[in-house]
């Protein structure tokens, strides 16, 4: 343990002592690769008005820090199929959520948390509305979903990234990526920032 400590030290020294302070982020583009991933495995059976829907994502969108906001905001677009009489009725069905980011150091990842629901709409035939029946069936399913599925894994098989992790990290969530930084770290020192898709 003190060998790992000691180089970690080292790195960091080394960081400060050139080109600043390694800080790892990941962008929209990172979060929503990963989402993308993982939503098919959101297939689920929920029911609208008492009659049973086929619940699937299509499409996700993702924006970090609106408004300079600590939050993470998902655009969900899914396609749903309403089983009645024998008869398939398509639908679809949109949800504007947002949650807190907070990482979890023992996964090496971060999850979003204290979810809150926007806007919520379907679309079946001619008809477009609020899916206000669904609401609290599908924040539940969403809520349940995201709480073992990460919107992004820290690539431990990045040296870089695998060094930085073993030390106490803050987050910081700034419009358009989130930030990871060795936790206590003088601020006065600059920063030299490790991205999502870097492998040195």
């Amino acid at each position: 343990m003190k060998v790992i400590l000691f180089a970690i030290t080292l790195f960091l020294t080394g960081c400060a002592s050139t080109n600043g302070l390694a800080v790892f982020s990941f962008s929209n583009a990172e979060v929503q690769s990963l989402l993308t991933k993982q939503m098919p495995n959101l297939t689920e059976n929920v029911n609208l008005m008492g009659l049973p829907v086929q619940l699937n994502v299509n499409d996700v969108s993702v924006n970090i820090g609106p408004d300079n906001r600590d939050v993470i905001s998902l655009g969900l677009d899914t396609g749903a199929e309403i089983n009645a009489f024998a008869f398939k009725y398509p639908v679809r069905l949109t949800f504007q959520i947002e949650g807190s980011p907070y990482y979890d150091s023992e996964q090496k990842a971060v999850f979003l948390r204290n979810l809150n629901l926007l806007d919520s709409s379907v679309e079946a035939g001619s008809y477009k509305g609020n899916l206000k029946p669904l609401n609290n069936e599908v924040m539940n399913l969403l809520n349940a979903f995201l709480a073992v599925n990460p919107v992004y894994k820290l690539d431990m098989n990045n040296p870089k990234v695998a060094l930085l992790s073993k030390v106490p990290l803050d987050m910081k969530v700034v419009e358009g990526a989130v930030q990871l930084v060795p936790r206590n770290w003088n601020n006065s020192v600059s920063y030299t920032h490790l991205r999502a898709h870097e492998t040195e």
